[in-house]
C-alpha cells in the first residue's frame, strides 16, 4: 500500500485505536490483544492504529512495541490496515518508525515529542526527519507541544510526499480552518479530540468528516451507528446518542486526568474483552465510576 492509497482509505470511514492488552502483572498480553483485534476488525473501521495514545504508546518499552505492532499487522493482514503510533525524541521516533515499517505497518501516526517546548521550526524539522526515514504514509498529530501552523504544514507537505494526513487534537477552530483552507485536498483530515464523537458534527462542517473513535473499543456497533448518523446528517439520532451516552460518559471521563484512556479500558472489560489495568502514571476507574459506566453501556444494548 503506497502513501496515496492509504490517504484514500483514511479519507472516509471510522478510525479507531485499540487498547493494548496487559495481564494482571502489567505485561503485554498477546493472546488478549489478538482476540480484541479479531473482535473489532469486522465491524467496519477503515483503519486501526496500534500502539497509539489509547494504546498507551507512552508507557511501552521498545521490545514490547515491536511485539505489539507485529501482532496487530499479522492479525489484521487480510481485514483492516494497521497504522503504528510513533513518538518521543527525533532519533527515538525514527527508530520506532523504521521498525513499524519493517514489521509491515501500512502507515504511521506521529505523536508529539515529549516534555520540552520547541520552536515551530524545530518541530517541523522533527516531523521532516521522521517522514524522510520511511517510505510509508505518515499522519501528523497536532496536539499538546506539537502545534504546527498552516504555512509550516504546507512546507512539510512540499518536502515530504509521504506526509499524507493531519490529525487535530487541539480544538483550535481558527487554526483548523486555516489548515484546511490552505492545504485543501493535500491531506486526509482526521478529528482527534477526546472524545471525538462530541465534536464530530462540528468538524464535519469544517471539512473534517473522519475521526478516530475510542468507544469503538467497547461499543463498536454504537460507534459505527453514530458515525453513519453524522455522515448522513441524521441530527435526531446524533442528538439522542449524545444525550443518552456521550454526555454522561464525559461526566465520568472528566473526573481525573488520564481517564480518557482508563475509561476505555474499563469499557472493554465491561464488554467482555478485559484488557487489564492501565500502566502508571495512569490510574484505573474507581469502583463506583466503573459501575456507572457499566450502566451506560448496558443501555446501548447488544453490540
Amino acid at each position: 500500500m503506497n502513501p496515496q492509497e492509504l490517504k484514500s482509505i483514511l479519507s472516509s470511514g471510522l478510525l479507531s485505536f485499540p487498547v493494548t492488552d496487559f495481564n494482571a502483572q502489567g505485561d503485554f498480553h498477546r493472546a488478549g490483544y489478538i482476540k480484541r483485534l479479531e473482535w473489532l476488525a469486522p465491524y467496519g473501521a477503515s483503519a486501526l492504529f496500534a500502539a497509539g495514545g489509547t494504546g498507551e504508546f507512552f508507557s511501552l518499552a521498545a521490545s514490547e512495541y515491536s511485539e505489539i505492532i507485529k501482532t496487530a499487522v499479522d492479525t489484521c493482514e487480510t481485514s483492516v490496515p494497521i497504522l503504528a503510533g510513533v513518538g518521543g525524541s527525533t532519533r527515538q521516533a525514527i527508530e520506532y518508525a523504521q521498525e513499524a515499517e519493517r514489521l509491515g505497518a501500512k502507515g504511521l501516526l506521529l505523536l508529539p515529542h515529549y516534555l520540552t517546548e520547541a520552536s515551530q521550526e524545530g518541530v517541523a524539522a522533527h516531523v521532516e526527519a521522521v517522514c524522510k526515514s520511511v517510505k510509508i504514509g505518515v499522519v501528523i498529530y497536532n496536539r499538546n507541544v506539537c502545534r504546527l501552523t498552516a504555512p509550516l504544514l504546507e512546507r512539510l507537505a512540499e518536502r515530504c510526499p509521504n506526509l499524507i494526513g493531519y490529525k487535530d487534537g487541539l480544538g483550535d477552530i481558527e487554526l483548523m480552518v486555516s489548515i484546511r483552507r490552505r492545504l485543501g485536498d493535500r491531506f486526509s483530515y482526521l478529528g482527534g479530540l477526546p472524545t471525538a464523537e462530541v465534536y464530530a458534527a462540528a468538524y464535519k462542517a469544517l471539512g473534517v468528516p473522519v475521526y478516530s473513535s475510542a468507544v469503538f473499543n467497547f461499543i463498536p456497533k454504537t460507534a459505527m451507528d453514530f458515525y453513519h448518523a453524522v455522515a448522513r446528517e441524521d441530527h435526531a439520532t446524533v442528538g439522542k446518542i449524545i444525550d443518552d451516552f456521550f454526555l454522561p460518559y464525559l461526566d465520568i471521563r472528566n473526573r481525573k486526568a488520564g481517564y480518557a484512556v482508563s475509561i476505555v479500558k474499563a469499557g472493554a472489560k465491561i464488554s467482555g474483552y478485559d484488557a487489564g489495568p492501565v500502566r502508571a502514571p495512569l490510574t484505573d476507574l474507581l469502583p463506583e465510576e466503573y459501575e456507572a459506566l457499566a450502566a451506560l453501556i448496558d443501555k446501548q444494548g447488544a453490540q
